[in-house]
């Protein structure tokens, strides 16, 4: 997808001033309670996910999501297919009061590459 230049000066805005967690970090943080949350729509969601993950389209996360995580300081990992969406919603959800938000560096195709790479090995 071809991003305009707006956009992507919006979404690294939000990466400068959010934090993100790498693929190898996923597993420890859930097991110690973090949420995982998948951004993308519905139907990225249910061709392909990370296993465990709870999704809210980026379009209706600010509307839905108090309703799904109540309590401000659960560990939220936010994913997309890469950074942008995660770390705009990572932001949303900062702005909100969510302290422990976070986005996973590289998203669903950093998970799916770690994956592979280590069916490889």
């Amino acid at each position: 997808m071809q991003y305009t230049e707006k956009f992507l000066a919006l979404a690294n805005n939000a990466i400068a001033q959010v934090e993100s967690v790498e693929v190898e970090e996923i597993a420890e943080l859930v097991a110690n309670g973090a949420q995982l949350l998948d951004i993308r729509d519905r139907p990225e969601h249910q061709k392909d996910h990370i296993p465990g993950s709870m999704n809210i389209s980026r379009g209706t996360l600010e509307m839905l999501v108090e309703g799904k995580i109540a309590d401000l300081n659960q560990t939220i990992l936010c994913y997309c297919n890469a950074n942008n969406r995660g770390a705009l919603s990572t932001l949303a959800l900062k702005q909100m009061g969510y302290h422990n938000a976070k986005f996973i560096a590289g998203g669903l195709g950093a998970y799916r590459e770690r994956i592979e790479t280590n069916k490889a090995k």
